[in-house]
């Protein structure tokens, strides 16, 4: 297979990003060690997997650790060292920036930073931060700002507002909770109807987003009132990746829930492991249920939507 996959769920960890968090006491990020990351492990690691270009964001905790001053500082060194990887490997890298949220202004400015200076193809937020989701009153700056830059913002996982359960690492479940509770505090709150120029990708499939959406969109009709053929199409509005989600279990649901076009795929290096990304990299492409074209369409072709500076430079790469 030719390296033309673009991976929008790839992650950047910078060596001095990563020593502040250890001087923090952030080692094991939702329950995963901090991976040792350099561009050239991340080039060797598409190499294996036939992927062309990978969209880096940043993972959580983020940059927000309880102080502004401090993640206004870091998410600015982190998207300055992602623009940066971007100029020397245009046609391999792209770059979701990110942004000290629960810090609203600061966040409104660094949107401004990353596409104004940085030509940032997107920004990358987390589901909740701090106890905050996404949809919350309090962000509508945040979300203003995204829709009038026609925004890409993929969501990805944090730790959940609340203890864990022993021998149960975030990954493995909370946070494909905090990714629906995301997704359903957005539609709750109308966010995909009053911005509708930004274009959010869930993680991971969305969570539990394809498999509940019914049970959802039932419980926001009693919350609201509101129709619930229109609740479902605004959760079958987001783009989901395939990131540890391309399984014969869970590909089904995905591709029978989301909107034609709205699959895209992903790996989670680092943080997911080689021996993870040949698995379900595997398993996305010998799906049974998939046509040529529409494995063409997940692997690249759905992204190149998304991301104008890829079709229009590498179209053919």
């Amino acid at each position: 297979m030719t390296a033309d996959r673009i991976d929008v769920h790839q992650h950047i960890v910078p060596r001095d990003y990563a020593d502040w968090l250890r001087e923090n006491g952030v080692v094991a990020p939702g329950g995963r060690d901090l991976p040792d990351w350099s561009p050239e492990t991340a080039l060797a690691l598409m190499d294996r997997h036939s992927i062309a270009t990978a969209i880096l964001s940043l993972s959580t905790p983020g940059t927000h650790l309880g102080d502004d001053g401090p993640a206004r500082v870091w998410a600015r060194r982190v998207n300055d060292t992602g623009a940066d990887l971007v100029r020397e490997h245009p046609d391999r890298f792209g770059l979701f920036a990110t942004v000290p949220l629960p810090d609203v202004e600061g966040s409104v400015r660094e949107i401004a930073h990353a596409y104004d200076e940085l030509n940032a193809d997107g920004v990358v937020l987390l589901a909740n931060s701090h106890g905050i989701y996404l949809g919350d009153p309090r962000l509508e700056p945040v979300m203003a700002e995204l829709d009038q830059r026609a925004a890409v913002a993929f969501v990805h996982p944090s730790d959940l507002p609340g203890p864990e359960v022993a021998g149960i690492p975030p990954f493995a479940a909370d946070f494909l909770l905090d990714t629906t509770r995301a997704a359903t505090n957005l539609v709750l709150r109308g966010v995909p109807q009053r911005y509708p120029n930004i274009r959010f990708i869930l993680s991971h499939a969305g969570g539990f987003v394809p498999y509940a959406a019914h049970r959802i969109a039932a419980a926001i009709t009693a919350e609201t009132g509101r129709n619930p053929l229109e609740t479902l199409a605004d959760l079958a509005g987001f783009y989901f990746d395939t990131a540890l989600s391309a399984s014969p279990a869970a590909l089904p649901s995905l591709l029978a829930f989301a909107e034609p076009g709205h699959v895209l795929f992903g790996s989670d290096w680092p943080f997911a492991p080689d021996l993870a990304v040949g698995y379900f990299t595997g398993q996305l492409d010998a799906y049974p249920g998939l046509e040529d074209t529409g494995r063409a369409a997940i692997n690249r072709g759905n992204a190149l939507d998304l991301f104008p500076r890829l079709a229009k430079e590498y179209p053919h790469r």
